[in-house]
């Protein structure tokens, strides 16, 4: 089977199945737009901390858009649930990383094992109108924990 088929494969199958679509409770919410092509996300996250580390507790999403954008939401709450914010800030740099290479960076045994699903969007990297739709959901994690992190520090400082 060719590499571009599986990862097609790979990108329908989280579309036609997500993971972690339906809005539950979270320490932050946030709504992010494409404007180019009108693909929807809100995003909720939810931490526990203790032990002086942030870890996630549950990324749960609502969307509207082509099957990149809601892919690669469903990708993001199978590879960053159960992570420390430090695993799932890599995670992310990672993922940023191939979505900003144009194509140029073919995947590696490490960045896979990194990535896991996710380095089915490495196609993705060659179209730049596509590469917004598949950093839609990333972009509004990263948004949405720095909203949940600077409230629990507000809630420690108060209390």
């Amino acid at each position: 089977m060719k590499l571009d088929s599986m990862y097609q494969e790979v990108i329908l199958d989280h579309y036609k199945h997500p993971h972690g679509r339906g809005l539950r409770d979270g320490d932050a919410e946030v709504h992010h737009v494409n404007p180019t092509c009108g693909d929807e996300i809100t995003l909720r996250v939810k931490y526990a901390f203790g032990d002086g580390t942030a870890r996630i507790a549950d990324i749960s999403y609502e969307g509207q858009g082509c099957s990149i954008s809601q892919a690669s939401a469903s990708v993001l709450n199978d590879l960053l649930v159960g992570k420390d914010l430090a695993e799932a800030q890599k995670i992310q740099e990672t993922f940023l990383e191939l979505m900003q290479s144009k194509g140029k960076i073919e995947p590696d045994d490490a960045m896979e094992e990194v990535l896991e699903d996710a380095v089915a969007f490495a196609g993705v990297s060659k179209y730049p109108a596509r590469v917004k739709c598949a950093l839609l959901s990333w972009m509004a994690w990263k948004d949405a924990t720095a909203q949940a992190l600077s409230g629990a520090d507000a809630e420690r400082k108060t209390a």
